[in-house]
Order: structure tokens, then sequence, then C-alpha cells
């Protein structure tokens, strides 16, 4: 049997370790499920854009109860992932007024590769500390999450 070593880099090491860190789950701010609760009870938000920033998930954006689709989705970086939850209101062809919390999980194309997979492998963690997210979605670039794909999830 022989024998192959392989000598990594320093920075090889801490990306190891990083991705490690990510697989084995990201501290959550307590401040994502606080205002979370609030948009989901209280309705004091639209929206609310999450960032992972040194190891944890933190609130990047928070949007207001009169802000629209639009304003959401103008709030997401062109390049750089981001979790959210929008909070859609919608009628039924009942004509009953709805509501439905969705999660969405952006990571755009031309994100750098280790951001998507630290956002990927952490996102169930995450996830489970919001509880009462309705619909799941995932996009990649602005068309799959337009406005008539999230009506029609929602219904």
């Amino acid at each position: 049997m022989e024998r192959i070593f392989v000598s990594l880099s320093a920075s090889q090491k801490l990306d190891s370790i990083l991705e490690a860190n990510a697989a084995s789950g990201m501290a959550v701010d307590d401040e994502c499920k606080l205002k979370f609760l609030e948009l989901k009870a209280k309705r004091n938000y639209r929206f609310i854009v999450f960032k992972i920033n040194n190891q944890q998930v933190v609130v990047d954006k928070l949007g207001g109860p009169d802000e629209t689709y639009e304003d959401f989705t103008a709030a997401l970086p062109v390049d750089e992932c981001r979790y959210a939850v929008f909070d859609f209101d919608f009628t039924t062809s009942e004509n009953c007024q709805k509501s439905k919390i969705f999660f969405i999980a952006w990571a755009p194309g031309t994100s750098r590769v280790r951001s998507k997979m630290v956002y990927a492998s952490s996102k169930d963690r995450f996830k489970r500390e919001l509880d009462g997210i309705q619909v799941e979605l995932q996009a990649t670039d602005p068309s799959e999450m337009s406005f008539d794909i999230i009506k029609s999830r929602a219904i």
C-alpha cells in the first residue's frame, strides 16, 4: 500500500474549516427570529432580507408593511446570496383575503461559488429557526421568482 502525502496551504486549511463550520450549522442572530415573529404575528414588515456575516445569519434589510413585491426584489443584491421572507397577501377565487409567508433562498448565478455553497449548506438549519414558513422558493435569477410565480405558488 502506497501512502501519498498532500501538503495544504494555510488558506486551503482555513477554507476546509469554514466549509465544515458551514455544513455543521450557522449561528442565527436572535434579531432574525424576533423580526420574523413581528412579521408573522404583528405584520410589522412586508419582507425581511437576511445575510450571512462572520458565520452568523443576521438581518440585512427590513421592508415596511406598505412596501411592494417590487420593493422586495429591488432589495436583493444582484451578485450576492441572501435568504429572505416575504409576506404575500392575496385574494382567493372565493373572494377571501389570505396571506402566505414565503422563504426565498436567493443565489444569483453571478455570486461567488463559495457563497452559494455556504448558503446552500446552512439553509435548512436557518429555515428551522423560522416557524411559520408556508412556501419555499429557490431562485438563481429574477425570472424564477417573478410575481406571477409567487402568486401561482400561493394559491
